[in-house]
């Protein structure tokens, strides 16, 4: 095939007398840019962010050491660590608001990735740490289980501290990649009911997650015929606009303009309570609405069934050894496995290994409009 030949034609890429390209034609050029390793652009982090952001310092506060990275950051090393992570990769499959969403709701890697964007814009816009805000933002909800939060209540059953998707991602999910403890810490305190983060881009972040998905989850609502536009509290669209591009924007530069006059991260106050009014409506007529409610429960059942499984026949877990039945290790490993679980693979897992009715497994969107 003709397509199959030009493409396996550039193999090699281009080859000039100094310099092999991507493209035959290839005429972009740069003055040589000096040398910007990891020590020059610390320097110009501390020439350039603001007093109090967090400055990036060598391999980083990490529980294991390492040897600083040549090129980047230790936040930026962090970053892409997480972007590189299963755990990251497995928010694809995982339920933002509603289970099986179609081709246009939001996933829990959406949902990331929009914080990022929304922190990012944010950071920048107040001279905090761009890439340490990335971190915590693409971090922020790998500990969710599948199903959304209702995993939260399905594995708060069976463990005495309680499962908090926050803690969970930063102490057990995330561990492996030895992040930084400020990326870690702001993974750990993103929600409001947490302390606060240690820094002000653990700050950022909470307020771009609750923007983004107080825009987000209505427009999806939207989206699925759940709502209708009109919908939209007064308050809300007098204050913020009534498209989710519109009240992105408003409650952005709300951020920005309060750290400016203000030296706190924060929100004025008729800003603040308009996001709190669309929270409460979205909490209302979208979260808590029956349908939803059906397949939080739904969720529950099929999650806490498989912990009680496995718990007590752990050797069905994959990479544990020895452990005995019914043990606290056992209950720690069952959740920990059935929580790394997207949607899908949690369902189909049900329906294999407990012979579980499909017809009791939660609903699609289609039920839910």
């Amino acid at each position: 095939m003709p397509r199959a030949v030009a493409w396996a034609q550039t193999m090699a890429g281009h080859a000039g007398d100094t310099v092999v390209s991507a493209h035959r034609d290839s005429a972009a050029a740069l003055q040589p840019p000096a040398v910007r390793d990891r020590r020059a652009r610390e320097e110009l982090e501390a020439l350039t962010l603001t007093p109090g952001a967090t400055r990036s310092s060598g391999a980083g506060n990490r529980a294991r050491p390492e040897e600083p990275d040549p090129e980047r950051t230790c936040f930026e090393r962090d970053r892409d660590r997480i972007l590189h992570s299963t755990a990251f990769r497995r928010l694809a499959g995982k339920t933002q608001v509603v289970v099986w969403p179609s081709d246009h709701q939001r996933t829990r890697l959406t949902h990331a990735l929009e914080v990022m964007q929304v922190a990012s814009s944010i950071a920048r816009g107040v001279g905090a740490n761009i890439a340490l805000t990335e971190a915590i933002a693409l971090g922020h909800d790998c500990g969710h289980g599948p199903g959304g939060h209702a995993s939260e209540d399905a594995f708060d059953l069976f463990l005495a501290e309680g499962y908090d998707h926050g803690p969970w991602g930063a102490d057990v999910v995330l561990t492996g990649l030895n992040l930084c403890a400020e990326t870690l810490d702001g993974v750990r305190n993103h929600s409001w009911s947490r302390p606060a983060p240690g820094t002000v881009e653990g700050e950022i972040v909470s307020w771009a997650d609750r923007i983004a998905y107080c825009a987000h989850d209505l427009e999806d609502a939207i989206h699925a015929g759940i709502l209708r536009r009109e919908d939209t509290p007064a308050e809300v669209v007098e204050v913020c606009g009534r498209t989710q591009r519109e009240q992105l924007g408003v409650l952005v530069r709300s951020v920005i303009a309060t750290v400016v006059e203000h030296g706190r991260v924060g929100m004025d106050p008729v800003t603040a309570h308009a996001l709190a009014t669309l929270r409460a409506f979205n909490y209302e007529r979208i979260y808590t609405r029956p349908e939803s409610v059906a397949q939080a429960s739904a969720v529950v059942d099929v999650l806490k069934a498989l912990v009680e499984h496995l718990l007590d026949r752990p050797t069905l877990l994959p990479e544990v050894e020895g452990l005995a039945p019914g043990s606290p290790e056992a209950v720690r490993a069952a959740v920990t496995w059935v929580g790394g679980m997207t949607d899908r693979y949690a369902f189909d897992t049900a329906i294999r290994m407990l012979d579980w009715d499909p017809d009791r497994l939660p609903k699609g969107i289609e039920a839910l409009q």
